[in-house]
């Protein structure tokens, strides 16, 4: 039952999710375009804010640029707030999770979380990063299917994570891994229907 005990008190508990929301809930994605004079991105392709749908926009660098911010703010929430414990960490790391999907300040409309997914990933446990990457690559590599990829890799992750011996951890990813592929259901219904893009392909 250990896995299961939080030993974090709940004043540093709301902190570090307050923390977390916050930091994972700015819309990088919506901010670069606007700023890049692209309008807003929420009003093209699936109108998400993540790195796929700006890579709608035609403009490849901003996509980067919003596939990294997107992780690194998982990555800042999860390894500042583990500075005062592993829990802390898995708190912050969530709520950013959680903060990039549902914005309140876009009526919680956000990404899909697979780039914050990663982040988070790098902020607690970064060799892990090793395995999410070499899974991503070998599944895009087979299927040119990057959400299959992502997919594949989410499920692997807290498997990998609670066999060497992270369980606490690996609870955590397994929980975001089940709201990462509820907010993919579309995705995962166009690759049943064989309708799900791939990769190097348009529309």
């Amino acid at each position: 039952m250990d896995i299961l005990s939080w030993q974090l008190g709940l004043p540093a508990t709301l902190l570090c999710l307050a923390f977390g929301y916050l930091l994972g809930s700015i819309p990088f994605g919506l901010i670069l375009t606007r700023i890049a004079g692209l309008g807003d991105v929420r009003k093209i392709g699936s109108g998400n804010i993540g790195a796929t749908n700006v890579l709608r926009t035609g403009n490849r660098k901003l996509a980067a640029a919003t596939l990294l911010l997107d992780a690194l703010k998982g990555t800042a929430a999860a390894a500042i707030a583990s500075y005062w414990g592993v829990e802390a960490g898995i708190a912050a790391g969530f709520a950013a999770f959680l903060g990039h999907l549902f914005p309140a300040w876009l009526s919680f409309k956000g990404g899909k979380g697979v780039a914050t997914y990663i982040g988070v990933l790098l902020g607690l446990v970064p060799v892990m990063m090793l395995a999410f990457a070499a899974i991503w690559l070998a599944v895009a590599r087979i299927t040119r299917y990057s959400s299959l990829a992502a997919l594949v890799a989410t499920a692997i992750i807290p498997v990998v994570l609670y066999a060497t011996g992270s369980e606490k951890v690996a609870l955590l990813f397994a929980a975001m891994t089940v709201i990462s592929w509820i907010k993919h259901r579309a995705n995962i219904q166009r690759l049943l229907s064989g309708t799900e893009s791939r990769i190097g392909e348009k529309g």
